[in-house]
């Protein structure tokens, strides 16, 4: 999207507004799909939840990975005028519900459709095999996420010398442990977080075997950064040692999964807002837009991440503050941006915010999150 467009959709449907460029996402798709050949793609739903995102790549062939049941449902209505067997073929097939811990309630409604879930400890363990004894099990473990902007291992993910144990747990409760998964962390550029996972989960594979489990699949989980900067390692680079050690490590029987998400959606979106107020504060220019922390930019807060605001305008820049419309002062989407002299009346925008960005947003202080628009939603 270039500069006229943005600003052509913005006087057009007004602001705060979060424009989702549906070609980007194909060609992201495509991209993974080149890199990753013998790698399934389960768009992690999270992300970026939107529905017409998540019918994009649905046409597209891909698979998901879901961690909630409105995520679920989500994907759920792409496939629920199929006939009941394809639609259980396409839930057994292309749909895992990746969150290790999960509420009964959740367990229950999931069991009738005989999903794959993720677990990492005895206790959960317990409740599948009481509440949803038709799913199979993919066993979570910690790995390395050193080099991650944000790191999961802290919160899941069994340690590596339980494995087998938690293997033979779930089997002995009447569960099918159909393979291992593991996740980095977000955003991640250091290569050797996977390829020290692989190597484990390659170990544990080989100890289940001895203790007579065939483990068939492999999720390899997100972490697949998007290029916010020219620091961060080209996709094709990350991909020639992940595919080196899949293929060293695993059989072409065994089933590589993986869990991309910002690196899907973070280009596919700008965001476009308006100066609604100009002061100066300490002797530094502050402007005022009518979106922030709260809504399209949580992820300054949530994510870690820090989006750069943009002028349609030309001129001498300056050092800036901008920050939201809110009366919290948390509501500061930066502290440091080069920006023109501009005017309350003008527009700024953001490049590569299509993740956990609008999936977060919130009506805190009665703001209502920017408007979503979709363009190029059909292919040519």
């Amino acid at each position: 999207m270039n500069q006229k467009t943005l600003l052509a959709l913005a006087k057009k449907h007004g602001t705060p507004l979060f424009i989702v460029d549906h070609n980007e996402l194909r060609k992201n798709y495509a991209l993974f799909r080149k890199h990753f050949p013998r790698v399934q793609i389960y768009y992690a739903v999270k992300v970026n939840s939107d529905p017409a995102i998540v019918k994009t790549f649905y046409d597209l062939g891909g698979s998901f990975d879901v961690a909630s049941m409105q995520e679920f449902h989500t994907v759920h209505e792409n496939i629920k005028k199929l006939p009941a067997k394809k639609r259980q073929h396409f839930i057994w097939d292309k749909i895992i519900y990746a969150n290790p811990i999960k509420p009964i309630e959740t367990l229950r409604e999931l069991d009738r459709y005989k999903p794959l879930v993720t677990y990492d400890n005895h206790e959960e363990v317990k409740k599948i095999a009481k509440h949803a004894p038709h799913a199979g099990l993919a066993l979570r473990l910690r790995v390395p996420n050193t080099g991650s902007m944000v790191e999961l291992s802290s919160k899941f993910g069994a340690l590596p010398g339980e494995a087998v144990d938690l293997i033979q747990y779930a089997h002995d409760a009447g569960l099918v442990v159909e393979g291992l998964s593991f996740h980095v962390g977000s955003q991640c550029t250091n290569p050797e977080n996977y390829i020290q996972a692989i190597l484990l989960c390659a170990n544990i594979f080989h100890e289940s075997r001895t203790r007579g489990f065939n483990l068939k699949l492999l999720d390899i989980g997100g972490g697949f950064p998007a290029a916010y900067d020219s620091s961060v390692p080209k996709v094709s680079e990350l991909a020639k040692k992940i595919n080196h050690e899949l293929n060293r490590l695993f059989p072409k029987d065994i089933e590589i999964l993986a869990e991309p998400g910002r690196f899907l959606v973070a280009s596919a979106a700008h965001a476009v807002s308006k100066i609604i107020g100009k002061a100066v504060r300490n002797d530094k220019l502050c402007y005022y837009v009518n979106d922030g922390v709260y809504h399209t930019y949580s992820g300054v807060i949530f994510d870690h991440c820090r989006y750069r605001m943009k002028s349609f305008k030309r001129g001498k820049k300056r050092l800036c503050a901008v920050f939201g419309p809110t009366c919290d002062a948390l509501d500061t989407i930066s502290l440091a941006e080069q920006l023109p002299d501009l005017e309350i009346g003008d527009y700024l925008y953001s490049e590569d915010i299509g993740a956990y960005s609008a999936a977060s947003s919130t009506h805190f202080n009665g703001f209502p999150p920017a408007k979503v628009i979709h363009i190029n939603q059909q292919t040519l």
